[in-house]
């Protein structure tokens, strides 16, 4: 009875930590899966920190951020329907012996603020991460030993099929996402937010202070100054920084500043108390952005010069990749200075467009998917594209669910069916061994075979 006790201890055990594992790595890849670029930015900021950014190409991050999502993916999907068992729980307990220490340095030495393990959707300190990744490991190892106890749900049959589906259905989401925008906004930027009202923080909460400087250069000297002391034009602008002054509760929207590149006079007022309609083309480093929408985007400014609406260009670039893009595409519209990580957190593309009114962001798009003259086809406040976008998380996660659940469930019949079999073969077989043994059919036993040796000589 002891061992029974102890047997069924140690199944459930296993089990428990496959389905555990499983749910972490289906919600980590697929929340990576829906903002590959979130976690491309990541990596940036990792490698850095480190020093190495330098050495990997862009396109070898944006490959390997899409490829992880897609490993952690498929592996929560094994493990969740218990297919290729052994080289589940390995791969999982190889992954988990690599993250946990890298994360407990992390912790210890904190060069990136949060992990970004989980997207934006959940976002977790070092040490959080650490536990959260050293709970994981004794999961795996757990279910790494015991992987023979794991309750099979689908096949062996099947089990190659739905892996590739699992890996395949996180690229082409992971592609879906990058050539156009996140089907799921997780940042505070999302459509339908009020910026201003995501700038303020709840009565009596102390708001941290912040303050904008701008590293400027001229005769190879360089200087930092505040909004106070902007300096006249032939000073040349390096980059842009907010820094901290003074700690506080911090509101989800805390660095959303515009400032003239021709004034240097802050628009960041202007632009969200205006009650008409603002376009906002962001890019943030404009000398990367995509050129090959450039004549949509000046006929969008052409439109707005025509209804009378606020149309501004949003970069982190030098002067000098400004004029260049200018000579290059023939921009007139004018240019704003934003900081790099606001803009990135802002839309997932560069260039990418957004609409506001009276600082409610009423809708995004990236440069693939510009709104072109059959859509601007009159006054926004007299088409749809003038109205606030209708999205709904829980619409949106649903309809992803189903793109997934809804073929991995017909897979799943297919394997039933083709595992039951032929019902009536399967009838005659259970007749067959219910049927008594003839001397025929009876095994050879030592005296029945000497008696068939003598007959047959």
């Amino acid at each position: 009875m002891k061992t029974t006790h102890r047997h069924i201890i140690w199944l459930v055990s296993i089990n428990t930590c496959r389905f555990v594992l499983a749910a972490t790595f289906v919600f980590s890849g697929f929340v990576k899966a829906v903002d590959p670029l979130g976690s491309y930015f990541k990596f940036q900021d990792y490698l850095a920190a480190f020093g190495l950014l330098e050495w990997v190409p862009s396109t070898l991050l944006l490959l390997g951020a899409v490829l992880l999502s897609a490993l952690e993916f498929t592996l929560g999907v094994c493990l969740l329907l218990g297919i290729h068992r052994r080289a589940a729980t390995l791969l999982s307990l190889l992954f988990m012996l690599v993250m946990t220490p890298l994360t407990l340095y992390l912790a210890l030495t904190n060069p990136v603020t949060d992990c970004g393990c989980f997207g934006d959707a959940v976002v977790l300190t070092n040490w959080q991460t650490f536990w959260k990744n050293l709970v994981l490991l004794v999961a795996a190892f757990l279910a790494y030993r015991g992987s023979k106890l794991m309750y099979r749900l689908l096949t062996a049959r099947m089990s190659g099929l739905v892996s590739m589906y699992a890996f395949l259905f996180v690229c082409v989401l992971s592609a879906y996402s990058l050539w156009y925008l996140p089907m799921l906004d997780f940042r505070p930027y999302k459509i339908g937010q009020h910026i201003p009202q995501g700038m303020t923080l709840p009565q009596g909460s102390k708001a941290p202070r912040y303050e904008t400087h701008f590293v400027m250069e001229k005769d190879g000297v360089k200087q930092t100054f505040t909004t106070e002391n902007y300096p006249d034009s032939t000073w040349h602008y390096v980059e842009m920084k907010t820094v901290l002054k003074e700690k506080g509760q911090e509101p989800p929207i805390k660095d959303f500043y515009l400032i003239d590149l021709e004034t240097g006079l802050d628009q960041t007022q202007t632009i969200l108390q205006d009650t008409t309609y603002t376009f906002l083309l962001v890019a943030n480093h404009i000398e990367d952005a995509d050129d090959s929408n450039i004549d949509l985007i000046n006929e969008i400014y052409d439109y707005s010069l025509e209804h009378g609406y606020a149309f501004y260009a949003c970069t982190a670039s030098s002067a000098e990749a400004i004029d260049y893009w200018r000579e290059k595409t023939g921009a007139e519209y004018p240019f704003c200075r934003m900081e790099d990580l606001t803009m990135k957190t802002m839309i997932r593309s560069n260039p990418g467009l957004m609409l506001l009114k009276g600082g409610t962001i009423l809708n995004k798009w990236s440069g693939n998917d510009l709104p072109d003259e059959y859509v601007l086809t009159g006054a926004l406040d007299q088409i749809p594209l003038g109205q606030v976008e209708p999205y709904s998380t829980a619409r949106t996660m649903a309809r992803l669910f189903l793109w997934f659940v809804i073929p991995l469930l017909i897979i799943l019949a297919i394997d039933l069916r083709l595992t039951k079999g032929n019902p009536n073969r399967r009838k005659r077989v259970l007749n067959r061994r219910k049927e008594p043994l003839t001397d025929e059919s009876k095994p050879l036993t030592d005296e029945r075979r000497s008696e068939s040796t003598k007959k047959s000589t």
